[in-house]
This record gives structure tokens, C-alpha cells and sequence, in this order.
């Protein structure tokens, strides 16, 4: 029965993240992700639906436009692949039976297209950050849920507050934006998810992420930075192993 709900989620999480890429190429430059059907971005070539299978159709073309013989982006790949493998992760981490799956499997599909877009193009589209608020809030309306609906409501509104608060004292004192909206309300939606007690730990698991990053390949205090790529990788983390890793903290069994 496991192989079975594996590979139905390897079926599942492909075809999800074939639609991811739709969503990361066409949602930075306000096309519908409706219409038209896939295409080749430098021929304009209709992708059949025969070429258009999720990893298969890539490794196949060799990552490259049947007709013109453009390359396709790796991220294509990268993914088909990434989508199925955390929720396949997540599937072995909670189980279907537990709201916790359905909980953060969603949050997770949200932050997928959510980090390439950031990492391309430095910005949170809106309809993927805001709508997190609601469903969060969805979700912890369940007695099953880790976080209550008062601990996740006042958790948001403490969050985008302060958060707001920095943006605006960041932007008088240095004349420039250093938190962008994109990053409040993502920061704001995931605390719905998370509660008070996590969220901290998210925030400073991104803030590492971002810290190494900056050191290793940046190093320039003036280029533009995104964060939202490492809020994302920090709260896809710790709905993983956020659990284990708090009770190591609070109890010390390293």
C-alpha cells in the first residue's frame, strides 16, 4: 500500500510541478497561466501533449525545444523533481491520516513556485503569499492541527506588525527598502502555519540560510538581495524536522 500512495504522489507532485513552471514563467510577467498552452519561450513552438510529460519529456528532449532547438531552463527539471520528493517526504514524515500532510503538503506546493520566482526574478507574487493567511487560519480551526486558531491569528498579527514596523524604520533611516512587502506578508501567511512558538525558529533558520549565502556568494552590500527563496527553504525544513529539533532544544537529547 505505501508503494502504491508513493508512486501516486511521484504522478501526482510531477504533473503539480509541470504546472509550477507555468506559474514561475508567466505570474512575474502578468500572463494567464490558463492561456496559452505551453509553449517554447524563443520559437513560440505549441508543446504537444506527448512531449509534454513531466521529467520524462525533459531527459528525453535532452532539456531542449524539439523544434528549434532552444535549451529549457534547468529549473524545469529541477522542479518536476523537488515537487514529488518533498511531498513523498512529507507522506513519510506525517502519514495520510494526519492533518499535518494536508496542512503543510499545501504549504509546501505554495512555497515551491514561490522560491524559483524569488530566485529568478526578486519578488513574492501576492496571490501566492497572501492567500497562506487564510488557509493557515483554515487549518488551524482543527482540533487535530499543531497550532489553534488564537495562536495562529495573534501570531500573524504580531508578526506582520513588527515586521512592518522594521520595514518602515529601515526605509526612514536608510532611505532604501530593506524588507520587501513580498517578505511580510510570506512571513505573515507562515506564521498562521507555524504559531508562536515556531516561527522564531523559521525567521532564524532563513536568516542563516541568507547569512551563508551572502558571505559566500555575494558580498556586496549594495546588490539586491531576495529572502523569500530562504524564508521558503527554512519552513519546507522545518515542517520536516522542525518537531524533532524543538524537542532536542527543550529536553537537550543531542
Amino acid at each position: 500500500m505505501t508503494l502504491i500512495i508513493v508512486l501516486l504522489l511521484a504522478v501526482l507532485g510531477a504533473s503539480l510541478g509541470s504546472f509550477f513552471n507555468v506559474l514561475i514563467h508567466r505570474l512575474p510577467q502578468r500572463k494567464s497561466i490558463i492561456k496559452p498552452a505551453s509553449s517554447c519561450a524563443s520559437c513560440g513552438y505549441k508543446i504537444p501533449f506527448y512531449l509534454n510529460i513531466p521529467i520524462l519529456s525533459y531527459i528525453i528532449l535532452k532539456g531542449k525545444c524539439k523544434k528549434c532547438n532552444a535549451t529549457f531552463h534547468w529549473h524545469h527539471l529541477a522542479v518536476e523533481i523537488v515537487t514529488p520528493a518533498l511531498l513523498i517526504a512529507l507522506f513519510f514524515k506525517y502519514g495520510l491520516t494526519d492533518i499535518l500532510f494536508y496542512k503543510y503538503g499545501l504549504m509546501t506546493l505554495i512555497l515551491i513556485p514561490i522560491f524559483f520566482i524569488d530566485v529568478f526574478h526578486h519578488i513574492i507574487p501576492h496571490v501566492l503569499s497572501i492567500p497562506l493567511i487564510p488557509i493557515g487560519l483554515l487549518f488551524s480551526l482543527s482540533q487535530r492541527s499543531d497550532v489553534g486558531i488564537i495562536n495562529a491569528a495573534i501570531t500573524a498579527g504580531v508578526v506582520f506588525i513588527f515586521l512592518y514596523l522594521l520595514a518602515l524604520s529601515y526605509m526612514l533611516i536608510r532611505k532604501q527598502e530593506g524588507l520587501g512587502g513580498g517578505d511580510i506578508w510570506l512571513l505573515t501567511g507562515l506564521a498562521t502555519f507555524f504559531g508562536a512558538l515556531n516561527i522564531p525558529f523559521v525567521l532564524l533558520v532563513a536568516a542563516l540560510l541568507g547569512i551563508i549565502w551572502f558571505v559566500l556568494f555575494v558580498r556586496n552590500m549594495e546588490m539586491e538581495f531576495a529572502f523569500g527563496n530562504f524564508i521558503a527553504l527554512a519552513a519546507i525544513f522545518w515542517a520536516l524536522v522542525g518537531d524533532l529539533l524543538m524537542s532536542k532544544i527543550w529536553f537537550g537529547q543531542w
